[in-house]
Parts: C-alpha cells; structure tokens; sequence
C-alpha cells in the first residue's frame, strides 16, 4: 500500500467538513465583497440576478450575502469577460474606464494564456495581492532554494498598454505570461528601468539577468546551457514544462563542442540578437578550462544519469509532468538518472493557482486544494442532472471526476476551467481534497463515428506504445487523419535516438490501448472507424515549432507547451510536411 493511501481520508468527519465550509466562506466574502463593486459585477448580464438579489435587502450580513451568491451567480466562461478585458486595450485608456473593472483598483499586469488551442488569446488582469501573499508558493516565480537553481525565466513581453491617470501622470502595464508577471511583481522590475538591471545576477541562479531579454529562441536556450553547464554546483532543476527541458537537452546535444569551447575560453558564442546584451553578458562570464576539461571527459547527453555526473551535487527536478509532458517524461527520467527527486510546481493555469503540491502523495500528480487565489467550486462530470449543480469542497466524493469552477480573487465570478480533475481523498489534518489531474473536459477529437478519447487516453496509448517498440519520445500532437474512410486519429511524432526495430508494432499497441474506450471500441466494430495511425518526424520539430510559437505571439518561451490535439490548420500542414516515416 502506497504512502499517499494510507494518509488520504477516503470520506470527511462532521468536524472536518464542517471546517472546510467555514475556510471556504470565509476566503469567499474576502474575495466577493470587494468585488461586488467592479465594473464586472455592476454590469455583466451573467451577474444581473445576483444585482437584483442583493438590491432587495438593505442591509446584507455574511451569511445571506454568501447564499445570494450560491443562488444567483451561475458559471461563467471567457466570454462573459472579453467585452470589459477589451477596454484596456482602447487608446487612448483613461484611468475612470477601467479602474475597479474587476477588482478595486488597476491590475498591476495582464496575464497572457499557454494559448495551445490555436484560438486568440485569453488575457487576464492581475491585481497586486496583500504583500504577505508574494511569498506563498503559488506567486513565486523563483522558489527560494538551498543551492543553485538552472530556472530559465524570460522577461519578455507583449505589449506594454498606457493608462491615462486622473492625476495627470500615466501608469503602464504590461501583457505578459503570469510567471513573468509575478516575477516582476516580486521583485518590483518595472519595464521602464530594465536596461539599467542589465548587470544583475540574482543570487543562488546560473542565468543572470540580461539573458531574460534575449529573443532569439535558439539563443535563449544555448546561453542558459551555457551558463549552466559552467557550473557544477547546480542543485535544482526546473522548468515550467517538463518537456521544454528535453528541448534543452537537444540544444545541449545539438551545440555540445561550442558550449564546450566558450567554457574553456569566456567568451560569448556568436548567436544571433543579442545587441546590447553582449556587453553585460561578457562581463559576467569567466574562463574555466578545468570545468570544460571535465565536461569533455562526461560527453554531452545520452547516458543514463547523465544531469547528475555534470552536476554532482544535482537533487531535483521540478516542472509539470502531466498531460502533453507525459510522453517526454521517459526522456528526462534517463537523463536525470534514479537519484533525482522530480516533482510538478503547483495545479492551476492563468486563470488562477487551484492548489499546491502534495508532498506526502506522488509529487508529480497530486495537488492540494488551497484558498489562496482562488476559491474552487467542482461541477460533477458525470452527473445526470439537467442543470449542473455547482458543489462545494466538502461535497466531493474520493474517485469522483469534478470540473474546477473558480472564483478569484482578481474577479472572475465561477469561472468554468475546462479541466477535469479527480479526487484522490483528503488530509488528514486538515481535510483539503487532494486532486489530480486527468483531462481537459473538451479536449478529445470528436471523429466522425461519434466517439471521443480524453486527452489521457490518447497520451497514455502512444506513451506505453512507444516506451515499448518506438524509442524515447521527444514530443507530439494528434492530428485527424482523413487520408482514408473513416478518419481517425493521427499521432505525429518526434523521437530522440535510434528507432526500435519493432517500431511498427506501436500502431496496433497504441490501438489496443484506445479501444479501453467503450465508445471508439464500438464504433470500430460498427465499421465507423478504423486503427489510429504514427508518423515520426524529423529532429528539432518541436523545438521550431515552440520558436515560431514565440515569435508569433510574443509569449514567454517557457511559457508555450504543444497541445496533445491540433487544431490550427495552418501548422497542421506545417507538421505534416515533416513527416520522415509512417509506421
């Protein structure tokens, strides 16, 4: 029996429940009540019945205006919220148009989404939270550590919008990944003095500075490998994505003999876009012979282990495992080696930060709900009902299948994620429900035959298929493959390596692994669809189509994670134009 079982309570006591209601009431009017006076509040449709309720009663103590709440606001999605995100974005922006738009104030930034979809954008205003709130782990950009920590962070930004204040002075807010974002927020690293930090090195980080600025993808990821590799007291790993950090390890391999030799001598590579960055950068690198003699002896990645003999001193490795990460996760496993803890940050997306990571459980999957950014509320997956009942956290079951629904503390109102999410149980000290994540709600290629395989189900198909007969996965996305009658689901796929000389079996292991799925098993046997099929791709697709990603939209480079299912048309033809191999 695993840890994570015998802790989780499979049910809550009266006195446990009865403490989560009142946690969650009490998180509630801290975010509602200031919120009520927004902009959104005031004038959303969605909202109108919550007005209307609120302006019948004169005066309304907590526990009445909490059941308004649960009476009268229903869920909402991005929709509801575009038209007002929209007035930040009207020049000129006067101050009176969107001060208290969603929470009292002007947000300090605004806060891009990942974006895999290949719809717009989803933007979200961010106000600056109570001061003792920056050093809780959901808004940490850069966790404090003993040691040194390779945390490659990217300081760029989409635009920068100009207020017009009533003061006669202009406030500026950048649009931005939420990670660069809180980073600035913590440390107070306004746009308009970023040159003047262009020497800065922040302690206990192999990246200084200056190298959050550069544009150029490649770039971004040959001097962060740079820097690391010259440091052999390196003790943390993380990346946002896990998978982001085997595009690292294919930019280590692909570069090994120049990294090598910038070590040994100081000196800068000659990569492209660095203007005015060079300068500062040159004068923070040193020349190490003995460390790059070292590094030649080790050899660049592909030994099992191969992380801990560069950095002996190496203990962790954090960055998200699941969903799309999953198929890398092989990869980055050999190249740590046993020896190294992994673990995913926290649960939770632009939107808002859901819960924490649950140290007693499998640090990798299983987050604890907290009250922090936002207050959760679930929608049961599988309910019958005709109208979906929003539940709170002490009405969930262990094993059931919920929908987070957030309201936040910068003024979303039950707010649909999209996610589904399952409930491993609840702690024991203080009954938060443990969570994990499983799928997004819509994610799946609905086919033709009327079936849809979760997102889970399709990772987990070609990732045992491939661990198998194919070789370790770089990454891949599904496409819908209608070069035959009925279409079905088409893998495309980059491995690092040799390919297995059984490799074609993956496409029947990968099928047998789908008909789990009572409905595409149907369906099959109905003659409405057919065995999903694979095709590889050449090396480094991922990494350009991550670098086109970037330069298209302006987001974080860490920030951009490829979607299991591919929508976008346009790069659907561009993957497929790389296709080496069908199996």
């Amino acid at each position: 029996m695993s840890r994570l079982e015998t802790d989780l309570l499979d049910s809550l006591s009266a006195e446990l429940s009865q403490q989560l209601k009142d946690r969650v009431d009490r998180a509630l009017l801290e975010f509602i009540r200031p919120n009520s006076a927004s902009q959104f509040a005031q004038e959303a449709p969605e909202l109108a019945k919550f007005r209307e309720a609120i302006a019948q009663n004169d005066a309304i103590d907590d526990r009445e205006f909490l059941r308004i709440f649960r009476e009268f606001v229903p869920t909402t999605n991005y929709e509801a919220y575009r038209p007002f995100i929209a007035k930040f974005f009207v020049t000129p922006c006067k101050e009176a148009d969107v001060k208290d738009m969603f929470a009292p104030g002007l947000p300090y930034f605004l806060a891009m989404s990942s974006m895999t979809s290949g719809k717009s954008v989803k933007i979200f205003p961010k106000y600056r939270p109570p001061a003792y709130l920056l050093q809780h782990p959901l808004y940490l950009a850069l966790p404090p550590s003993v040691g040194i920590t390779l945390s490659p962070s990217s300081l760029r930004y989409s635009q920068i919008l100009t207020i017009d204040c009533e003061n006669g002075q202009s406030k500026q807010v950048t649009v931005c990944s939420l990670s660069i974002g809180f980073l600035r927020m913590a440390m107070n690293w306004d746009v308009e003095h970023d040159n003047e930090r262009l020497d800065l090195w922040l302690p206990g980080q192999t990246d200084p500075y200056a190298i959050s600025f550069v544009k150029s993808y490649r770039a971004f990821f040959v001097l962060n490998a740079l820097f690391a590799l010259a440091d052999r007291r390196l003790t943390i790993i993380r990346f946002f994505f896990a998978n982001v950090f085997v595009t690292f390890l294919q930019y280590i391999e692909d570069e090994w003999s120049l990294l090598i030799d910038c070590i040994e001598k100081g000196v800068i590579p000659d990569v492209e876009n660095l203007d005015n960055l060079r300068e500062p950068l040159e004068k923070l690198f040193k020349p190490n012979p003995l460390r790059a003699a070292e590094l030649r002896e080790i050899g660049p990645p592909g030994i099992q282990g191969w992380a801990v003999r560069v950095w002996p001193d190496l203990t962790k490795f954090v960055g998200i495992t699941g969903g799309p990460a999953a198929a890398s996760v092989p990869k980055i496993t050999h190249a740590l080696g046993p020896s190294i803890l992994t673990q995913s940050p926290a649960y939770g997306s632009s939107e808002g930060g859901v819960a924490i990571t649950y140290h007693k459980g499998d640090p990798n999957t299983d987050y604890m709900v907290v009250f922090v950014d936002v207050v959760t509320e679930f929608l049961d997956v599988h309910s019958n009902e005709p109208s979906e009942r929003v539940l709170s956290v002490h009405e969930l079951e262990a094993g059931g299948h919920y929908e987070p629904v957030l309201t936040t503390r910068n003024g979303l109102w039950r707010y649909r994620l999209g996610d589904v999410v399952t409930v491993k149980g609840f702690a024991p000290d203080d009954g938060l429900p443990v969570i994990s994540y499983l799928h997004r709600r819509e994610g799946g290629i609905v086919m033709a035959f009327g079936t849809t395989c979760t997102e889970s189900q399709l990772t987990n198909a070609i990732v045992s298929a491939a661990n198998r007969w194919i070789g370790q996965i770089m990454d891949f996305t599904i496409v819908c493959d209608d070069r035959d009658t009925p279409i079905t689901y088409g893998y495309l796929v980059e491995i690092g390596g040799v390919i297995g000389n059984d490799a074609r079996m993956a496409t029947q292991q990968t099928f047998e692994h789908l008909v789990a799925n009572n409905e595409f098993r149907t369906a099959f046997w109905q003659g409405r669809a057919r065995k999903p099929t694979i095709r590889l791709l050449e090396k480094g697709t991922f990494a350009e189509y991550r670098r086109q990603k970037c330069d298209k939209t302006n987001i974080s480079i860490s920030q951009v994670k490829v979607p299991v299912v591919l929508s976008d048309q346009k790069f659907r033809e561009w993957f497929l134009e790389r296709v080496t191999i069908e199996l």
